[in-house]
């Protein structure tokens, strides 16, 4: 029987009478049984790219998707069009599992959704093997990229599923940049190139606006009062921040619920419901909300604070206007913002190549943010796309206040490089206000050329010049140095003289001196704060024990203040004792002062860290070396065990007789170093 043709499921089935741009080449691929890739814009229709070719093709296509919040959605929405279709997930009900696997036993089932998590189950390539599964989609692909926004481990399963069946996969994604298509490729594909469809990444339909907090509850209020009784998206940074704000929209007389990962599954269910079926409903959520959300009226989406990518930033503003009418945005954000994605990237584990890129593309977000020109030039641009101008943006509809920023910027540059590119914003700004603080007085910087050069401008307004820095990705934190900001070759050019800068005047201008936001610990010691914390998170899991038990918030704060350069000076940080030191000290040593203050220590020695016989044993260390000899280098080689020093550091002894009571010290020992090691003793 020859199976039916796409054109004709389309109308009968979805019930559309052409395809969407793009659709109809990625469908003839996956239909024929190709390895494919699709990029194509959220809300361009990838869901119908992989769930069409499944009806035209024999046996069961198993797609493996993020979300059970998306399965449940696009199970529901092919049932409704009469295509049995089923998700074996984790919120399943014993009812609902017995109900796939019925359909499955029976052949009616056509697409079985299930999350990236159930391939680590034994018999699942054995099941999807029985239940003859002849095309593997995969959707949300960028997941399986390292690279990605949003990283799931489980997805790199899926190349060894390929394998194992040996049968065609085809992976869809609105958002990934060029490292990401080729992480995907390699991961899915063995490196082998499928066939590949980039179909943009243009919402024309969806307009674009960034603000920079002032008040940002009241302008979260303000915007959505402007569209009472639309459909809306606001996204948090934090999962107290969504309930806070829900309750502030509720009492502003909007309908109004929070979403999170850590409320109840069924609570998480009724909200996804509600806002499936109410009109006009707010949903206030972090981004646990969204990835794959089909509903298509939601008439805007905004930000309460900054997500951590473009990538993320485009796929959440991505919910709005899936039907092409008419969407808007708004992204707020803040000083403290950056800083908390810049310690969320200093904080985790990935290897510093991976924060470096990191700390990249919160460059590239930034300067989104801050743009110059037209932000949908900017977010295309970011893709490899070029446009015009678009009309369709905060920035077209009224264009920035523009000034040449040059000489201030060559001055910051000069500020970094002067100072060997070691330090963090706040120190660089510290010289160029000619701020004499400690810092600026031990390390001699203020009788550098650029201290004081930049009075024309206030403590506020540098601050926005650096964030536009970032944002023109001039200078860039550097992981290894603890934030301390390094110039790209990009800001050579223009320190040299060679180029010049244009930045937005209106957002230094009024750049004034927020709130005093109480830290943990000063802005330039965050850095290193998060680095300890990262390798103290390392140590816990590895050890299994909660992270306190490693050492306590207070002990790091301490030692990013005091940065200990040596183990004694580490023993005396509050909260370190004998033995974490012994277990841990190199570890946060190394994190601290750099890979040789790590360096193995005797145990003898390290028992006396932070006490004053340390000192003194590494003295009678230092001249037994001195002697080992004898005098004039020619005698037997003789010395002490580093017990036998330990022993005369901690009691002392004050004349040859003591010394010689001594365990270890023979008539031999005593004639070679009893004169130097009294004469140390008595000096102490």
């Amino acid at each position: 029987m020859q199976a039916p043709c796409p054109e004709a499921l389309l109308a009968s089935v979805f019930g559309f009478s052409a395809f969407r741009p793009g659709q109809e080449d990625i469908v003839r691929a996956v239909t024929a049984g190709r390895n494919t890739l699709a990029i194509m814009p959220t809300g361009g229709g990838k869901s119908l790219c992989f769930q069409l070719p499944a009806l035209c093709r024999d046996g069961v296509t198993v797609v493996i998707s993020p979300l059970i919040a998306l399965m449940r959605d696009q199970v529901r929405a092919l049932r409704a069009a009469g295509v049995e279709a089923g998700a074996l997930t984790s919120g399943n009900t014993d009812e609902e599992t017995e109900e796939v696997f019925q359909a499955l036993d029976a052949g009616r089932l056509k697409l079985l959704y299930m999350a990236p998590e159930r391939l680590a189950s034994g018999g699942a390539v054995a099941l999807l093997r029985r239940m003859g599964v002849t095309l593997i989609a995969v959707d949300e692909a960028h997941c399986v990229s390292q690279w990605g926004h949003d990283f799931r481990p489980d997805y790199l399963r899926i190349g060894e599923l390929r394998r194992a069946l040996g049968v065609p996969l085809a992976a869809f994604t609105a958002t990934a940049d060029e490292e990401t298509r080729a992480e995907i490729v390699t991961r899915l594909f063995d490196g082998q190139a499928p066939e590949t469809f980039l179909r943009g990444f243009d919402r024309p339909n969806i307009h674009l606006a960034f603000q920079p907090k002032d008040q940002p509850r009241a302008q979260i209020l303000a915007f959505a009062a402007a569209r009472r009784g639309q459909s809306g998206i606001v996204y948090c940074a934090t999962r107290a921040k969504t309930e806070t704000l829900a309750q502030a929209l509720r009492e502003a007389g909007h309908s109004a619920a929070a979403y999170h990962g850590g409320m109840e599954a069924g609570a998480r269910r009724d909200t996804e419901a509600r806002f499936q079926r109410e009109d006009g409903l707010i949903v206030v959520a972090t981004i646990a909300f969204g990835m794959g959300i089909d509903k298509p009226d939601i008439r805007w989406v905004a930000h309460a604070d900054l997500p951590k990518s473009i990538e993320g930033y485009y796929q959440e503003i991505g919910r709005a206007g899936r039907d092409g009418a008419a969407a808007e945005t708004l992204t707020l954000y803040g000083p403290d913002d950056i800083r908390l994605r810049r310690a969320q990237v200093d904080e985790s584990p990935a290897p510093p190549e991976r924060k470096a890129a990191d700390h990249a593309r919160l460059n590239a977000l930034l300067g989104l943010a801050e743009a110059t020109g037209c932000r949908r030039q900017r977010l295309l641009g970011y893709f490899g796309e070029t446009a015009g101008p678009c009309g369709n943006c905060d920035l077209c509809d009224t264009p920035p206040d523009l000034f040449d920023a040059t000489e201030a910027v060559r001055k910051a540059l000069s500020a970094a490089l002067r100072t060997g590119e070691s330090f963090g914003a706040g120190h660089l700004i510290d010289i160029l206000t000619g701020t004499t603080t400690d810092k600026v007085r031990e390390r001699g910087h203020d009788s550098l050329p650029t201290f004081g050069v930049g009075r024309d401008l206030t403590r506020a307004q540098w601050q926005a010049v650096f964030r536009q820095m970032q944002g023109h990705d001039l200078i860039r934190p550097d992981a290894d140095r603890h934030g301390a900001l390094v110039m790209t070759e990009a800001a050579r050019p223009i320190l040299r003289g060679e180029a010049q800068i244009t930045l937005r005047r209106d957002l230094v201008r009024r750049a004034v001196a927020g709130p005093v936001v109480r830290a943990l610990v000063a802005e330039e010691d965050a850095p290193l704060l998060s680095a300890l914390k990262a390798k103290r998170r390392a140590l816990a899991e590895a050890a299994a024990v909660p992270a306190y038990v490693i050492f306590p918030d207070r002990t790091l704060i301490e030692m990013a203040e005091t940065r200990p350069a040596s183990l004694d000076a580490l023993a005396r940080v509050n909260g370190v004792g004998a033995k974490k030191l012994e277990s841990y000290g190199r570890a946060f040593l190394e994190v601290i002062a750099g890979a040789g203050a790590g360096a193995p220590v005797h145990p003898a020695r390290m028992k006396l860290a932070g006490r004053a016989a340390g000192n003194l044993f590494d003295r009678l260390a230092e001249a037994q070396l001195a002697l080992a000899r004898g005098p004039d280098g020619q005698d037997r080689y003789l010395t002490c065990t580093q017990t036998t020093l330990r022993q005369i550091a901690e009691t002392r002894p004050r004349n040859r007789a003591a010394l010689a009571r001594v365990s270890g010290m023979g008539e031999a020992k005593l004639d070679r170093f009893a004169d130097v090691f009294l004469t140390i003793l008595s000096d102490a």
